[in-house]
């Protein structure tokens, strides 16, 4: 079924919505229920038991960036200072022994990733010395991806060579914007130039996946603009693209989004359009689109993941590795074993004064629930796969007769088609939407302005 009024559907669709990184979401875990010490009987339990079966996931935050980023959400310290990357270093090797200490055993791990912050900012020994300190108390899995994200205006030859000697084959680069205009307004200079420097010393080095993250919906975007930025992308030929919606959220991240006035960014309709122009160049180029935002050529490994229907999503974005167990370290790092959530400290002297301290520095989580656990992997079945499917039972435990009537409605429209005990996405635009309706924390009349940003 074909949609037969786009334009009244973005308008009907494009509502506040969580981008679904984690189910429950973020501002509806049960934090009444959820204490450090249940935090360690999960990771005794099935914590330890998915590590020992399927491998690790860790995730590590590196806070720090020189600029701020006016288009940014992520938690980060804005500094020129780098002697503090030293304390840093030590306090996330610190937490990694206190998590070896209570799982008791030595961990394979399949998958690391470097976020931020700025990676980038922390020099090539530190980074080194962080690595093989959490690497020499653990097994490494053959299949292992590591990765890091890099900021081209500041990763050095130094850079790449350490990490990849340290067994790292992955890197995106954040490009965002090449329109000068728009660079302006976000406080991203970074000119071509820079890019295609970090890119051919990646490619030179041995890096088999180099990735450039592109964001749609930026002040001042224009549709020539963006196909500029897309052309010259195509020129370097990244086997992975990022193409992300702006999530434009200034309550939540206070003056860090008011570079810009609001009446400075695209509408609804002028956003999806953008979106549609790269859609098009992208597919042209022989890129298959992955997920939601995610675009790849079909030698790369993420490509190969959603065609044998084992790609993965979780606080990092979309992965080829399918561990249920991610363990993030540092400030702000979420953690996951599937069957609960922990957050630490947002604060990084409260992070590392907890760390020193001999404790976790868990601050918030949630413990899922049956029902929980069942819209969690509806969601993640259609956040990679577009696709879902329930037994009668299962669609028991929720309240199922709200969630049919509102997918019949979809279906209606066009976006969804129904099948016995499933669905399938036909508008992926709307992807977000129909995670919505199976949300239980989610209610018609809910005011989520405040909380997310817009779905399309």
């Amino acid at each position: 079924m074909q949609l037969t009024n786009t334009e009244n559907l973005i308008d009907k669709y494009n509502v506040a919505g969580p981008r679904y990184t984690s189910y429950p979401t973020v501002p509806f875990w049960d934090l009444e229920h959820f204490d450090t010490q249940k935090w360690h009987q999960g990771l005794l339990s099935f914590g330890k038991k998915e590590i020992v079966e399927n491998g690790l996931s860790l995730y590590i935050h590196l806070p720090y960036c020189e600029s701020l980023c006016t288009f940014c959400a992520c938690h980060k310290r804005i500094t020129k200072n780098h002697s503090m990357e030293g304390s840093y270093i030590d306090a996330l090797l610190a937490e990694w022994r206190m998590y070896l200490n209570i799982l008791g055993v030595k961990p394979t791990i399949k998958e690391i990733h470097l976020g931020g912050g700025t990676p980038s900012f922390f020099s090539s020994d530190n980074l080194e010395r962080l690595l093989t300190g959490i690497l020499k108390d653990a097994h490494v899995s053959e299949n292992q991806a590591f990765s890091f994200e890099g900021h081209p205006n500041n990763t050095t030859e130094e850079h790449l060579q350490t990490l990849y000697n340290l067994g790292f084959r992955r890197v995106s680069f954040g490009v965002q914007d090449y329109d000068p205009v728009v660079q302006k307004a976000i406080h991203r200079i970074q000119p071509f130039e820079a890019v295609e420097n970090v890119t051919k010393l990646a490619r030179a080095i041995g890096y088999t996946s180099v990735s450039h993250d592109l964001v749609f919906g930026l002040p001042f975007q224009k549709l020539e603009s963006v196909r500029n930025t897309i052309l010259k992308t195509l020129e370097l030929k990244p086997e992975r693209i990022a193409f992300y919606s702006y999530a434009h959220v200034p309550w939540i991240k206070g003056n860090g989004q008011r570079g810009f006035e609001d009446d400075d960014l695209p509408t609804a309709g002028e956003k999806r359009a953008l979106y549609e122009v790269g859609l098009e160049l992208f597919e042209q180029a022989g890129y298959a689109e992955v997920g939601m935002d995610h675009f790849a050529l079909p030698g790369d490994e993420l490509f190969v993941a959603m065609s044998e229907k084992k790609l993965h999503r979780n606080f990092m974005g979309y992965t080829t590795q399918s561990s249920r167990a991610m363990i993030g370290l540092g400030a702000s790092s979420i953690s996951d074993i599937w069957g609960a959530f922990a957050q630490n400290a947002k604060d990084i002297e409260a992070y590392k004064a907890k760390v020193f301290g001999g404790t976790l520095p868990v601050e918030k989580g949630h413990i899922l629930t049956e029902k929980d656990l069942f819209v969690r992997e509806q969601i993640l079945n259609l956040m990679c796969h577009f696709e879902t499917a329930w037994t009668d039972d299962q669609f028991g435990i929720i309240d199922s007769e709200e969630l049919q009537l509102s997918l019949q409605e979809m279906e209606t429209d066009g976006i969804l088609e129904l099948r016995p005990s499933g669905l399938v996405v036909l508008e992926r635009a709307f992807v977000r939407n129909i995670c919505m309706v199976f949300d239980q924390y989610l209610s018609k009349n809910m005011k989520t302005e405040k909380l997310f940003s817009q779905t399309i």
